[in-house]
């Protein structure tokens, strides 16, 4: 399996971010690339990767669904138990990803207690148009720090319906980015572009790990 892995991830880096892709687009979409980016600028080592289905709709253009939770699972631990033995004990590493992948890594941390934290961007709170399905059962379980960064416009979870679950979400932290959807796309008449809510999101991560995963560092 292949790692697109970022400059700083080359340089000895303090904390490393394991970060992979949505359920529709690669993970060198542009979304995916407009935020790595934006993490190297904020000096966050980030590395990408690619379930199963995904590198094999890149070898026959096919597309296809996401693989099932369980194998979803295996292929991120296979690239944690690598990013691992690349950094070494002494690096501090964060998993996460947009979209179904923020899911996946919460779901890994709720039962890994050797990660370190955990970053979602856009997580899939409900399916849109079905409130009363929640996926935020294993949140207390989350040992961990995490990180949510949401759209107000995202229809996988609005602010007035998650501040209503508070108590439900455990530890994780929320961060709400104005006027974004599912993919940080925020209204036309907005000031801010796509690229700007982009470039918060990285900074939120940046002042999340230097709080709450690595303090003092």
């Amino acid at each position: 399996m292949e790692l697109i892995k970022s400059n700083y991830y080359e340089n000895q880096p303090k904390v490393v971010l394991i970060l992979a892709h949505g359920a529709g687009a690669p993970a060198d979409s542009p979304f995916m690339e407009e935020l790595a980016a934006a993490l190297d600028a904020e000096e966050v080592a980030a590395v990408r990767f690619e379930f199963p289905y995904m590198q094999k709709r890149r070898q026959d253009g096919k597309k296809r669904p996401p693989d099932r939770r369980p194998r979803l699972l295996e292929s991120f631990r296979d690239v944690l138990a690598r990013v691992r033995s690349e950094v070494g004990d002494g690096c501090p590493v964060v998993i996460g990803g947009k979209s179904m992948s923020g899911r996946m890594a919460s779901l890994l941390a709720a039962e890994d207690s050797g990660i370190d934290g955990v970053v979602c961007f856009g997580y899939p709170f409900h399916p849109p148009g079905k409130p009363d399905n929640w996926r935020i059962d294993h949140f207390p379980r989350i040992g961990c720090p995490m990180l949510v960064i949401q759209g107000t416009r995202d229809p996988f979870g609005k602010p007035d319906e998650v501040t209503e679950r508070q108590s439900e979400l455990g530890a994780c932290q929320l961060v709400w980015l104005e006027g974004g959807n599912h993919d940080f796309q925020p209204l036309a008449r907005q000031a801010l572009t796509r690229q700007d809510l982009i470039k918060e999101a990285a900074s939120q991560v940046r002042t999340f790990i230097e709080s709450r995963v690595c303090p003092g560092q």
